[in-house]
């Protein structure tokens, strides 16, 4: 069983605007949507924290290595993915012409969080830290983003660790509330009883091809001993 830990970060949304309060920006407004600038993951249990950002990858490129992470998952734990991170790559999987990821099961720990827990804030950095687990990576705000955005090396460096250090906290938040996670069996098994399914098929399918040409000789020779006893019974009569 595969447990990917996973975080996303993304750009803003670049619009024109008359005021900042209150605002209905129109599409025509929209001057740049926002995407993926960069992600981290690693597998449950492993020491390797994985990376990759437009930075240094071209945008296929960087999605079509967290796509093939996805699709070897048996589960993707993540906080807030179910209504972000998931949707956001999904869209990007669709702009760049890829098809959905293998079948997987998703844990999120801010649903978790907030259907168990009633903590002032349900961010993950205050959680972590109430929960004594350590703190996101602190940094400058906003300008983190638009300095990444102007392909600024110190700035990626930066973004590079806050992404890896979200996954950390990830993991230590899982491994906490593991004892209050309902029904984390049905979570994961049914993904791997349908991996195990396909194996199945797909191995009786193989040994159906390779006994076809025997089955194939074996109904030839019948048909011609059938052939030869109904020649036999003509003469005799």
């Amino acid at each position: 069983m595969k447990i990917l830990l996973l975080d996303i970060e993304s750009s803003p949304n670049v619009a024109h605007v008359w005021g900042i309060w209150q605002q209905n920006v129109g599409i025509n407004q929209l001057m740049e949507s926002s995407y993926v600038l960069c992600w981290a993951a690693k597998w449950l249990g492993e020491d390797e924290i994985m990376f990759d950002s437009v930075h240094v990858s071209k945008p296929k490129k960087m999605l079509k290595r967290i796509h093939d992470l996805i699709s070897e998952s048996d589960a993707v734990i993540h906080y807030n993915g179910t209504k972000f991170d998931m949707p956001t790559l999904n869209k990007e999987f669709l702009l760049h012409e890829m098809n959905p990821p293998a079948p997987y099961k998703q844990i999120d720990l801010l649903r978790q969080v907030r259907s168990q827990f009633r903590f002032p804030s349900n961010k993950l950095d205050y959680v972590a830290q109430r929960l004594g687990l350590g703190s996101k990576t602190a940094h400058e705000g906003h300008e983190l983003w638009v300095k990444c955005m102007n392909k600024d090396k110190d700035a990626w460096f930066r973004m590079e660790e806050y992404n890896k250090q979200d996954v950390i906290l990830l993991e230590k938040l899982y491994h906490r509330l593991l004892p209050w996670i309902k029904n984390q069996t049905t979570i994961i098994m049914p993904t791997v009883r349908f991996v195990r399914a396909v194996v199945v098929l797909t191995y009786k399918s193989v040994v159906f091809l390779l006994q076809l040409p025997v089955l194939i000789r074996d109904i030839n020779a019948e048909s011609v001993a059938h052939g030869v006893r109904e020649r036999s019974k003509r003469e005799r009569q």
